[in-house]
């Protein structure tokens, strides 16, 4: 018989944390090793593999019971990769984009120098600690979500929420040169 079988499909859609409990088991490792091959990273495929089943388990009611889990699992699986991979293409061409209107500010001459990079710097001085702290860990030091929230002991999604309100702040304190910042 092919695990998992439709009856513990079906009391998974109806909340049986048990039956979901057995389908973790069964395919956490396989998944972990599939995320691994794409991400070359053991800890972020066990992240993947956690995020995904939470996923899985806040919409059970969308499982179709008559259809192959396995497929389901590995294409969200794979969905998630490749989101997870358009954000970190997206951060790095941000933190390219604030590296270069740094550079345009120092390049520029007169009063309006001295203006836009006292604005940028006066915007990011004036983020909470841990806000400020965060940014210049990212966007300054290029450390990742995971790096940061390593080293302060946070989760990926504090970092990640912490970094949108400070590109929104910068975006409303910093306007034209903030446009080019914030990638619009």
């Amino acid at each position: 018989m092919n695990f998992p079988n439709q009856n513990i499909l079906i009391r998974v859609t109806q909340g049986d944390e048990a039956a979901f409990s057995q389908l973790y088991v069964h395919f956490r490792m396989p998944a972990v090793k599939f995320c691994t091959s794409l991400l070359k990273d053991v800890d972020e495929a066990e992240n993947v593999t956690q995020e995904v089943f939470a996923k899985i388990w806040d919409r059970r009611s969308q499982i179709k019971p008559e259809h192959s889990f396995q497929s389901y699992l590995f294409v969200s699986l794979r969905n998630q990769i490749f989101d997870q991979f358009k954000k970190i293409e997206k951060d790095q061409r941000l933190r390219s984009q604030y590296l270069e209107n740094i550079s345009l500010l120092t390049d520029d001459d007169g009063e309006d120098q001295d203006a836009h990079i006292q604005a940028m710097h006066s915007a990011i001085d004036d983020l909470p600690l841990r806000r400020k702290q965060i940014f210049k860990l990212n966007f300054e030091e290029g450390k990742s979500y995971k790096e940061i929230a390593d080293y302060l002991n946070i989760s990926t999604n504090t970092v990640k929420n912490q970094l949108i309100k400070a590109r929104q702040i910068l975006r409303e304190k910093i306007g034209y040169g903030a446009a080019r910042f914030s990638g619009g």
